[in-house]
Order: structure tokens, then sequence, then C-alpha cells
């Protein structure tokens, strides 16, 4: 191991133990490498955007192709940094507007081909069991299906209380929300648990076999 990679490998330590110390209480050195993190993050996309955005997009098309319309973007752009101005600021609002209401108009069109209608022809499945890859078990997995969007979409229905029968089922709403929550949480928590085991291996396999290197 050359001290190239000793010193890679103690400087990754140092900051995995900085956030691990979190832990106990806040300190300098978790709020060293904090802003250390913010201000690595910031400038990397401030150049990724430039290199991706602001060149391939915009400057390379405009004097390599003459696409000369691609100023009017360009000084949509501009006026996004007249909020740094308290007498000016109003004008980003020009550009606010613009972009809310072209990425809702796109994200309106790609959630609903992309989540809502098949979400909806996976509800609607077919209850004879021959249809069924799994015969009588993918009939009630779809009876299940039906009930839990049925009664979470009554759930959300406000405009009568929830008395009754309507109440009932949106009871039942609640139990499959809560499933639901459940589940995405847990999937995060595993997410989240396999980044401390890689980061648990590193200090155990790697620090530890720098530091046989160094005092061995």
């Amino acid at each position: 191991m050359s001290w190239v990679e000793i010193v890679q490998i103690w400087l990754v330590a140092f900051v995995t133990l900085s956030l691990f110390s979190f832990l106990y209480k806040d300190n300098p050195f978790y709020r060293l490498v904090e802003h250390i993190f913010a201000g690595l993050s910031a400038g990397y996309y401030v150049g990724l955007i430039y290199h991706s955005v602001i060149l391939q997009t915009m400057i390379d098309p405009m004097f390599r192709n003459g696409e000369w319309w691609l100023i009017f973007p360009g000084i949509l752009g501009a006026l996004m940094f007249s909020r740094f101005s308290k007498n000016y600021g109003w004008i980003s609002r020009i550009s606010l507007a613009f972009v809310m209401g072209n990425t809702a108009g796109i994200f309106l069109l790609s959630e609903l081909h992309g989540k809502v209608l098949p979400q909806v022809g996976a509800t609607m499945r077919s209850l004879n069991p021959q249809h069924q890859a799994d015969g009588w078990t993918g009939v009630l997995l779809s009876l299940l299906i039906v009930v839990g969007v049925v009664s979470t979409l009554i759930y959300f229905y406000f405009s009568k209380e929830h008395k009754g029968v309507l109440g009932g089922v949106a009871k039942v709403g609640i139990w499959f929300i809560m499933i639901s929550f459940g589940a995405h949480f847990g999937y995060t928590v595993m997410a989240r648990i396999s980044l401390l085991i890689g980061r648990v291996q590193f200090l155990i396999f790697d620090f530890g076999n720098s530091i046989k290197e160094l005092f061995g």
C-alpha cells in the first residue's frame, strides 16, 4: 500500500468518523465536514450545470449550428439572477412562471402515462381464475388491490363526513395507507443500513489495514 493510498484512506476515515461523531453531539469536526460537503456539492453542481446546460445546450448550438433562438431561454435564465437585487427581484418571477408552467405541463403527461394509467390498468384485473397466472390466488390478490385502491380513495373523499359505511371503508383505507408507509419506511431504512454497512466495512478493513501498514 503506497503512501498516497494511505493518506487517502485516512482522509476518508477522518471524514467518516467526523460525520459519525454527530451521534454523540454537535461538534466542530462534524460542522467542518458538513461545510466541506456543502461547498464541494455546490461547486460540483455549478460546474456540471455550466458544462452540461450552458455550454452544451445553449452556447455550442448557437455558435456552431446557428440556433440563435436559444438566446431567449438564455435571457430567461439570466433574469433569475435578478433575485439578488432588492429593487428588481420581481423580474425573476417571469422566468419562474415560465419554468413552473412548462414543468407542470411536461410532468402532467409523464405522470399520467407513467404512473396513473399503469396504476389504473393494474387495478382493473380480471377476476376469472383462468386469466390469472396464479389461479384463485391471483383473483384474491386482484380483489385485495381493488379494495385497497377504493378504500384509500374514499379516505381522501372529504365532501361527506366519514360516518356509517363510508367511515368504515375509510378506516380500511387508513390501514392500507399505514401498510404502504411502513413498507416505504422499511425500504428506506434498509437502503440507509446498506450505506452504514459499507462505511463500517471501510473502517474495519481498509482503515484497519492502513493502520497495520503503518504500525504493524
